[in-house]
């Protein structure tokens, strides 16, 4: 079933509060979810949010309308701020190695940009896989601003996937350094929602190289005009990845020869880069790719439980089971999201569009090349 769509307006603290009314319960789904994350991790819910609590003054500093937002969104579900809070400071909170069980994969997320030039469309694609816990996919909300931006993201959090008015779209590859989490910065999920404001791929490397960091991760962003950039960031600092030809595919460690030395101990992920190799194949199998082309790499299984298509690997605990949440293909020029809300081997890919762009639309679509479990 589709995810909830959540329409916010007026100012910051209305939006805020809209959401987190129109979301309560999975808001509380959310907060269930990292309670239980976080203490796998040793860290208590207490705990968790009294870290959050440290960066209040640090997001007033960044964007004083996000850090209303995030109090609207506290009223309207009926919580404290410190647990939306702690909630959109997620990764920082997580230590480096939160997934530390033999043959557990602490990666999550394959994406792709495709230029106008090598789609089949004729314009930009922006995709990914969000692979994450399970249970979490009760969670997750399509979060819609006016005519501004759509973004999927879970219930309670700023942003995460998503597309403005601009033709500018954002997707996430959790990245891992040893110094995350041990100074102030700016928070990944705080960032995904202030780059959907930004223009285009140019305004957004510029936004972004002023900045420093809380955590670590790769935002893989693109524009309707063609312009596209892997935005590779921790503590340490940013870096900066430019397609070679017309696609660029990202995984979860750094690719930049400079971040190397930022990558957190790689031996225990053991499906970045066999992931990454299938994207980078499936980019390269064809001149122009086109919409079907990526249904079938966001649907690759050829690597079994470590695939581009993650299923859970029932071997291991709850909370070490990563899987495909959903999968989304954004076309930036139509301002159209193509949503899998589940493992996408399994699920119709649905359309939900943003005002403004010819051809963007509400409606779900089938999708003729679904495939069942």
């Amino acid at each position: 079933m589709m995810f909830p769509v959540i329409d916010i307006g007026g100012g910051a603290f209305e939006c805020g509060r809209v959401h987190g009314a129109l979301a309560r319960e999975r808001v509380g789904r959310s907060i269930e979810s990292y309670a239980k994350l976080f203490a796998s991790c040793g860290i208590g819910w207490e705990q968790a949010q009294r870290r959050a609590q440290a960066f209040r003054g640090v997001i007033r500093d960044f964007d004083s309308e996000l850090l209303e937002e995030i109090d609207g969104i506290a009223a309207g579900a009926g919580c404290r701020p410190s647990e939306i809070l702690a909630l959109n400071l997620r990764t920082e909170i997580l230590p480096p190695k939160f997934l530390g069980a033999p043959g557990a994969d602490a990666g999550e997320c394959t994406a792709i940009a495709v230029g106008p030039r090598g789609s089949a469309t004729g314009g930009t694609l922006l995709a990914q896989n969000w692979d994450w816990l399970g249970a979490q996919r009760e969670a997750l909300i399509l979060l819609r601003r006016e005519d501004r931006f759509l973004t999927l993201t879970e219930a309670g959090m700023l942003a995460k996937i998503g597309f403005n008015r601009h033709g500018f779209g954002v997707c996430l590859n959790i990245l891992r350094s040893p110094e995350d989490g041990r100074r102030p910065g700016v928070a990944v999920h705080v960032l995904l929602r202030a780059l959907l404001a930004r223009t285009d791929v140019e305004d957004a490397v510029a936004f972004a190289s002023g900045l420093s960091f809380a955590g670590s991760s790769n935002v893989l962003c693109a524009d309707a005009h063609g312009g596209a950039a892997s935005l590779e960031f921790s503590p340490m600092g940013l870096r900066v990845l430019r397609p070679e030809g017309t696609t660029l595919c990202h995984t979860n460690h750094f690719l930049h020869p400079e971040a190397a030395t930022w990558q957190a101990r790689l031996a225990d992920n053991l499906s970045t880069e066999p992931r990454l190799a299938r994207a980078r194949a499936h980019a390269g199998a064809r001149a122009k790719l086109g919409l079907d082309d990526l249904k079938r790499m966001l649907r690759d299984e050829a690597e079994g439980f470590l695939s581009i298509c993650r299923r859970p690997d029932a071997r291991l605990a709850e909370l070490e089971r990563i899987e495909t949440v959903a999968s989304v293909i954004m076309e930036l020029g139509r301002g159209v999201m193509h949503v899998a809300p589940d493992i996408p081997s399994r699920a119709e890919y649905e359309t939900v569009g943003l005002a403004g762009f010819p051809g963007s639309r509400t409606a779900a679509s089938a999708d003729p090349a679904r495939r069942t479990a």
